[in-house]
């Protein structure tokens, strides 16, 4: 495991969700963060994001990576509804 994984997966510790699951694994340099549904038996999908390796490993990373895994549970939840109004399929 690559000295990056190993950073994210210590940030990643730092948090606890009732509702999700965080990892994060090498892919290439940089490392993917997966946010899991922590219900398995819902068909929920996966959402991952990106960290660049500059990210990990600029000083500021602790409160960027806050920010950015707060931006991407939005996101993920927003993701999550199975019908909204915007939706063309009813």
């Amino acid at each position: 495991m690559s000295a990056r994984v190993e950073r994210v997966r210590a940030e990643l510790e730092r948090y606890e969700h009732p509702l999700f699951a965080f990892t994060a694994r090498e892919a290439g340099e940089d490392v993917v963060v997966e946010i899991r549904f922590k219900e398995a038996s819902l068909p929920v999908h996966v959402y991952e994001f990106i960290l660049r390796a500059r990210e990990v490993d600029h000083a500021q990373f602790p409160w960027s990576f806050q920010r950015q895994l707060y931006d991407c549970l939005h996101d993920y939840v927003v993701e999550m509804f199975t019908r909204n109004p915007q939706m063309k399929t009813y």
